[in-house]
């Protein structure tokens, strides 16, 4: 999947969380997240538009990271260990890993 197809889809997908979201996907679509903070932040530097920006990324930022975990055969709820550093590790991990290629409880 390219840049620019990560980024339709996870707009199109804005809160769908069931399916899956393939490795490129998922980085792909965090990595424009991060580009349009810098941008925004390097533009304006005022923190009103970057918040704007990021409340409107947020949903569409869970729901491609609970598609992804659903990838690699785990429920969208393990999001919730991203409240710790060794929770973020975790899910680092998970993201990383190549997708099941079976069928799984959580995406047919």
């Amino acid at each position: 999947m390219t840049f620019t197809e990560s980024i339709s889809t996870c707009f199109k997908k804005y809160a769908t969380f069931t399916g899956r979201a393939s490795r490129s996907e998922y980085w792909w679509f965090s990595l424009f997240c991060v580009i349009v903070g810098l941008a925004l932040s390097t533009l304006f530097g005022d923190g009103s538009i970057v918040s704007f920006a990021n409340i409107i990324l947020i949903l569409p930022s869970i729901s491609v990271a609970c598609r992804r975990l659903h990838d690699v055969g785990r429920s969208g709820w393990w999001q919730l260990l991203a409240i710790s550093l060794i929770g973020i590790l975790v899910l680092i991990y998970w993201y990383v890993q190549p997708s099941k290629e079976v069928d799984n409880q959580y995406a047919v």
